[in-house]
C-alpha cells in the first residue's frame, strides 16, 4: 500500500506539469500583417506568425477556422512563418489568430488581428465642420456620409501610425446615413490628413472605398500666434542682453576709474617725496 502512494504522487505531478505546459508557459505567439492590416481589394498582403526557434509547428486561424499549418523543416529552424495572400478578397478578410506547438506543449494564441479589405462599396464623402481651415487649437468635427445605408462609418488619420475611430451611422435631415466624429485637439505641428469608410455590421471587415483625402489647413492668423510668441521671447531675450551689457560696461568703467585714482595718488606721493626740502 505504501509503495502505491509514491507512484500516485508522481503521476499527479506529471499530469499537473503537462496541464501547466499546455496552458501557456511558452512565449505568446505574435501575429502581424505587411504592408498593413487594411488592404484594397486585389492587393497582396503577408501575414507573419512568430514564436520561438524550438517551435515544431505553426497554425494560423481565421474566424475560428484553420487556414494555414506549417511544420518546421529539420535542420532549418525558424522562429516565424508567413501566410501570403497574393490577391486580397472579401473571403480573406476577418479576425486572425495564431499559435505554435513546441516540445513541451503549445503557446497561447496571439492577439487578434483584424484584416480588412477595402473597395467592397462605393466611397462615402468626408467634410470638416464648419470648414477644414483651423483658426485656433481645439477639437474638430468631421462629417462622413453616404447615400448607401451603411451601419457604421470609420474615420482614419493617415500617416505612419494610423489612428481610427468607429461610429454607428444615423440619418440626417435628408435621410442619408452619416456619422459625426469629434477629433482633437489639433495643431499645426502634425500632418492632419483624414479619410473615411463605410461598412455593414454583418460584414464588419469589408469596407467601402476610402473617401477623398481631407487635409486640415491652418490659417495665417493661427500661424501668426506662434510668430508673435516668438517675437516676444526674442524681445525679452534681447532686453536681458542689453541690461547685462550695461551692467558689464558700468563695472568696467568703475574698475577703470578706481585704477586711475590709485595711479594718481601714487604719482602725487612720488612728487611730494621728490620736492620735499
Amino acid at each position: 500500500m505504501m509503495s502505491i502512494l509514491p507512484a500516485l504522487l508522481c503521476l499527479g505531478l506529471s499530469l499537473d506539469q503537462r496541464i501547466h505546459t499546455r496552458s501557456g508557459t511558452l512565449p505568446k505567439a505574435t501575429l502581424w500583417a505587411e504592408p498593413d492590416s487594411v488592404i484594397p481589394l486585389g492587393r497582396p498582403v503577408t501575414l507573419w506568425c512568430q514564436g520561438v526557434l524550438e517551435a515544431q509547428e505553426f497554425r494560423v486561424f481565421r474566424n475560428q477556422g484553420r487556414v494555414h499549418s506549417e511544420r518546421q523543416i529539420p535542420g532549418k529552424p525558424r522562429d516565424k512563418v508567413q501566410v501570403s495572400i497574393t490577391h486580397m478578397t472579401e473571403h480573406d478578410a476577418g479576425r486572425y489568430r495564431c499559435y505554435y506547438i513546441g516540445p513541451i506543449g503549445w503557446s497561447e494564441f496571439s492577439d487578434i488581428l483584424e484584416l480588412v479589405v477595402t473597395g467592397s462599396y462605393s466611397k462615402p464623402s468626408l467634410s470638416a465642420l464648419p470648414s477644414p481651415v483651423v483658426t485656433s487649437r481645439g477639437n474638430m468635427t468631421f462629417q462622413c456620409g453616404s447615400g448607401q445605408k451603411f451601419d457604421r462609418f470609420i474615420l482614419t488619420k493617415e500617416g505612419e501610425h494610423r489612428i481610427s475611430w468607429t461610429l454607428d451611422s444615423e440619418k440626417n435631415s435628408s435621410g442619408l446615413s452619416q456619422a459625426l466624429f469629434t477629433v482633437g485637439p489639433v495643431n499645426s505641428s502634425l500632418n492632419w490628413t483624414f479619410r473615411c469608410y463605410g461598412c455593414f455590421k454583418k460584414t464588419p471587415w469589408q469596407w467601402s472605398d476610402p473617401s477623398d483625402p481631407l487635409d486640415l489647413q491652418f490659417s495665417v492668423s493661427h500661424r501668426q500666434d506662434y510668430t508673435v510668441e516668438n517675437l516676444v521671447r526674442m524681445g525679452v531675450a534681447g532686453l536681458v542682453l542689453v541690461v547685462l551689457g550695461v551692467l558689464l560696461f558700468q563695472a568696467q568703467t568703475s574698475q577703470s576709474r578706481t585704477h586711475d585714482a590709485a595711479r594718481r595718488r601714487t604719482q602725487q606721493e612720488q612728487w611730494t617725496v621728490e620736492w620735499d626740502p
